[in-house]
């Protein structure tokens, strides 16, 4: 790896960066599908789901989070496979720079841009009713979890950026993503759903994550779920970050 990996990335960075603030499109639209569905679980749906929670926003945010990160990544894996198209990697490799920074670059990008996102989605619910009694250090907390979980799924946003044959396909693995809160405690407590789906629900990440931050929002114990979500998030990162560099130096070879 080139000693000057952190400057070369740093540069990048601030391509990537550009190209987020010409066109803020991308974040907007990586905002509209989640408050829309904040909007329409909440209004909509919600006085007829019993979660034993006094305000049905609280509970329902962890999960619209999370979607907004699976709505975020899926941009990061497009301007990834736009970047392939148009033969600015080739460009990189004939300069004396770090492989691997091309790469990051994307990766920091899609933190700042569904930081942003993220934030936006968490005001709109404040205007809708959410409150939380939390200190800084378990919104830091919150906020850790969050940044974990998008380096990791951003990690998996790479490989399709690399490998898709289309800017479609490119961008359409996040679907799956998107669908996994639908199938947790996201959204009603798993106690109501019935034997194979509540397993399911049980012991898919998305659970613990989502339990986890709402504990903490409201501050509840956390238990296991905590080790569990992590877990989670840490398996994820190492396995996308292993299948992506194998990617990467399979494109580049």
């Amino acid at each position: 790896m080139s000693n000057h990996f952190f400057s070369d990335t740093s540069v990048l960075l601030g391509r990537s960066l550009r190209h987020i603030t010409r066109s803020m499109d991308t974040v907007i639209t990586t905002t509209i599908m989640p408050i829309a569905f904040l909007l329409l679980f909440v209004y909509v749906f919600g006085g007829a789901i019993n979660t034993g929670s006094d305000s049905y926003v609280s509970y329902l945010l962890p999960g619209i989070l999370i979607i907004t990160i699976a709505s975020g990544i899926s941009y990061t894996s497009f301007r990834l496979f736009l970047d392939m198209q148009s033969g600015i990697f080739e460009r990189f490799q004939s300069m004396p720079i770090a492989r691997s920074s091309v790469l990051w670059a994307h990766v920091v990008t899609s933190l700042v841009a569904n930081s942003v996102s993220v934030f936006v989605v968490v005001l709109v619910a404040v205007i809708m009713g959410f409150r939380s009694g939390a200190g800084l250090s378990t919104w830091l907390a919150v906020a850790g979890i969050l940044l974990l979980l998008t380096l990791a799924l951003t990690w998996i946003a790479v490989i399709p950026g690399l490998t898709a044959k289309s800017a479609d396909g490119a961008s359409a693995f996040a679907y799956p993503i998107i669908f996994l809160p639908f199938i947790s405690s996201a959204f009603v407590p798993t106690e109501t759903m019935p034997g194979p789906v509540r397993w399911f629900a049980e012991n898919q990440p998305v659970t613990s994550i989502v339990d986890s931050i709402r504990n903490l929002l409201a501050q509840q114990p956390v238990g296991n779920d905590i080790w569990v979500a992590l877990a989670w998030c840490v398996g994820i990162l190492v396995i996308a970050y292993i299948f992506a560099m194998v990617a990467y130096r399979k494109k580049i070879a």
